[in-house]
């Protein structure tokens, strides 16, 4: 298979990508556009080629269940972890593979094929758990799955937290996450960062923590995470999400936090829609955006990344896997629509978000790595937004996996 008239970010001109079986064989320059040789040929149509979109934070286990068994009246995180609390208690193995599988193919028909999910593990029988490890190897040929050890009530405010972190990595957790802002205290909320990281230390795993994702200035544990991330040489394996308090922060702290976090290399996931949505619920006017600082966190060097976290669950009623809406709405909400903010916003939902999977030659347009890619409907990252753009073809392991036909519109004046 051979796809030509593909434009490739960066890079001017046209270009046909050769693939044989599951790998990037060549990529050549095109003088001109061309027809396709061979039946199965995919014309790009002198629009993009990029790598897959990757959705960096999102809760598969809790998905498609917005309502059961009551709503989120206030609209808060806190109040969404108590539904969950209250649905948790009545969710099945079998339920979590259905609810997760079906959310998987809206992704999928988006063009996303790597995901991290969190995975709720403050549950004694830990039955999330245990049906996402094998949903994980029932949906590899549509993505790869990264699992998070999540412990949605507490590392050290809820009982066994340890122990359950510990029996959800020996199952087969890639990630270890964690969520200090939620801890009874601040004392725990610091000690539950040092045992996760000595947890991901230890057994080789990546870090990603729910850190102060809340308006409250007085929750700092970024600097805590970022600390331990430091002296353990491990920042390219740690992802501090949300960190909405930043949002909060006076210009004066955020200026030596901001020293700390690039020593420290550490990544950083917003997810813009549910953090607009959940946060500001306790201002009357004056009211926050109650997100991270992305647009600081990006010109300062940093790895910033978009992630949708929730597709109609107890923290946000609405998504339906598409990771361009998710783009779209962050760009706008972090005033990022600035000329060279437009030139390279696909970066938010492709690269950006590999290297905080840590996918490195697992992922790019280069020859040798795996035939994985998408052909969007745009020539370049400014065009995909403005247009409200699709990604039409989505190749996977140097096979169609999904094909999108665009809407058709006659006009009769």
């Amino acid at each position: 298979m051979n796809i030509i008239n593909a434009r490739l970010r960066g890079k001017a001109g046209l270009f046909r990508i050769e693939l044989q079986g599951d790998r990037i064989a060549a990529i050549e320059p095109q003088a001109d556009v061309v027809a396709g040789s061979a039946v199965d040929d995919l014309d790009a149509q002198q629009n993009l080629v990029v790598p897959p979109f990757v959705e960096p934070h999102i809760h598969l286990d809790a998905t498609l269940t917005a309502g059961e068994p009551k709503w989120n009246m206030s609209g808060t995180l806190f109040e969404g972890i108590e539904r969950w609390a209250e649905r948790k208690a009545i969710t099945t193995h079998d339920d979590i593979k259905t609810r997760a599988k079906k959310t998987i193919g809206m992704l999928v028909d988006h063009g996303i094929q790597h995901v991290r999910t969190h995975v709720d593990v403050t549950d004694p029988k830990l039955t999330a758990l245990k049906a996402m490890v094998e949903v994980r190897d029932e949906v590899r040929d549509l993505v790869d799955l990264q699992i998070v050890a999540f412990p949605q009530e507490g590392i050290e405010s809820y009982a066994n937290g340890r122990a359950l972190m510990t029996e959800a990595v020996a199952m087969g957790a890639d990630v270890v996450g964690g969520i200090p802002h939620f801890e009874n205290t601040r004392d725990q909320g610091v000690s539950s960062v040092k045992f996760l990281m000595e947890l991901a230390e230890r057994t080789g795993c990546l870090v990603d923590v729910h850190c102060d994702e809340t308006d409250d200035p007085q929750s700092r544990f970024l600097e805590v995470l970022a600390e331990e991330a430091r002296v353990r040489g491990m920042g390219a394996r740690v992802t501090a999400s949300h960190t909405t308090a930043m949002g909060s922060y006076d210009n004066a702290y955020c200026s030596k936090l901001f020293r700390l976090l690039k020593m420290s290399g550490i990544n950083f996931v917003s997810c813009p829609t549910e953090s607009i949505h959940l946060q500001g619920r306790f201002d009357t006017y004056p009211k926050r955006r109650g997100l991270t600082r992305v647009a600081e966190i990006d010109r300062a060097g940093m790895n910033v990344c978009f992630g949708q976290d929730s597709i109609v669950d107890p923290w946000y009623p609405l998504g339906n896997g598409n990771i361009l809406r998710i783009l779209e709405a962050g760009l706008h909400i972090c005033h990022m629509l600035g000329y060279e903010d437009l030139q390279r916003c696909l970066d938010l939902i492709t690269d950006n978000s590999a290297r905080t999977l840590n996918l490195g030659e697992r992922y790019g347009i280069e020859a040798g790595r795996p035939a994985n890619l998408l052909l969007l409907s745009a020539a370049d990252d400014y065009e995909m937004v403005r247009s409200q753009g699709h990604a039409l073809v989505s190749v996977r392991h140097g096979k169609v996996l999904m094909r999108r036909t665009p809407a058709q519109i006659e006009r009769f004046a």
